[in-house]
């Protein structure tokens, strides 16, 4: 299944439905008076956040949606049925904006938020709302409002709790796997991933986290280098960053400096997250290597936590300590 994260859409409320222009037609009553019903109002186009849908893949296949109509008034003051609402489902995270203009219009970020979209258009007047002491059989009646139609855009930014980020074979897969049930694709070759993955962290006593797996970014992401500037907005949400490092490439350092450069330059905020940076493939190399390299970040105030992801070996330190940085996170907002 494919993972789409943008997408463009039409919508158009329902136009009201006209007004009627009817008279009495009743024994002995020779001039009835006018009895034309009001028309219907169109209905709106609604957008929905729901928990329920992860990407927008159903926009692949449906581009338009359109609300239905107001009825038509009938005679005997009948008024039209008001036209049934559309509803549209959106994942949560989902920020809707003007196709045209590109500005953002709302960000759906809760479960069961609503947007109305569009509009549906006021019903006609029928022609008994025109009777009076000179018209008293007025022959007009007024044709239904049309609803709003408009072009908008869809972008979906994920709502996850930890961040993995790292340059293109850091192993961000393996560690997903380890650190939930998901099943993304691991091979021992860059760029393995290419869309968002999402894992679930269970803990005993904890709320589960939702982590995401942002696909590899490489220098230049930031203007479009790379898979890395399609998915650098899923990082925005995320309360804590987990940068992954091959400590098996003799360049770690400067991998480090990279990533951290790229989401600097798109989003200054983001270099000031609360990180952790992950030693990766720590089986591959000289248990002083790793201490060594811990030392280098501790002087830079960083928490380094060494872990195999191959073998499992600190997966269960790096659960604790990601529980207790949440924790502390969660403190810290209280």
């Amino acid at each position: 299944m494919s993972f789409i994260d943008e997408v463009k859409f039409y919508i158009k409320a329902g136009d009201g439905g006209n007004g009627c222009v009817s008279f009495r037609r009743e024994k002995y009553v020779p001039k009835g008076g006018p009895n034309g019903g009001d028309g219907g109002k169109g209905g709106n186009v609604i957008i929905t956040a729901t928990n329920a849908k992860q990407s927008l893949l159903d926009f692949k296949y449906r581009s338009h949606f359109k609300a239905e109509r107001g009825m038509h008034g009938k005679g005997k003051d009948m008024h039209g049925r008001k036209g049934n609402d559309c509803i549209v489902e959106v994942p949560v995270g989902s920020v809707i904006k003007d196709a045209e203009t590109n500005e953002e219009i709302i960000d759906l970020t809760v479960d069961g938020q609503q947007y109305l979209a569009a509009k549906g258009g006021q019903g006609g007047l029928g022609n008994a709302h025109f009777a009076t002491g000179a018209n008293r059989t007025p022959r007009y009646a007024t044709d239904g409002k049309p609803g709003d139609e408009k072009w908008l855009r869809i972008e979906l930014k994920l709502i996850a709790d930890i961040g993995l980020v790292g340059l293109p074979n850091a192993g961000k897969s393996s560690l997903l796997s380890q650190l939930s049930s998901a099943n993304p694709k691991i091979a021992p070759y860059p760029f393995t991933t290419l869309e968002p993955q999402l894992g679930v962290l269970q803990l005993k006593h904890q709320r589960p986290y939702i982590i995401a797996d942002i696909p590899g970014l490489i220098e230049g992401a930031h203007d479009g280098v790379g898979l890395g500037h399609s998915f650098l907005k899923h990082i925005e949400r995320t309360s804590i960053i987990l940068h992954v490092i091959d400590v098996s490439d003799d360049n770690y350092e400067s991998n480090f400096s990279i990533i951290e450069d790229e989401l600097r330059k798109y989003k200054a905020e983001l270099s000031d997250r609360i990180k952790l940076v992950v030693f990766n493939k720590i089986d591959m190399v000289d248990s002083d290597m790793v201490a060594e390299f811990a030392s280098d970040f501790q002087q830079k105030a960083i928490q380094t936590v060494p872990v195999s992801a191959l073998t499992g070996e600190g997966i269960d330190q790096l659960k604790d300590i990601v529980a207790r940085t949440m924790d502390d996170l969660s403190d810290s907002i209280l």
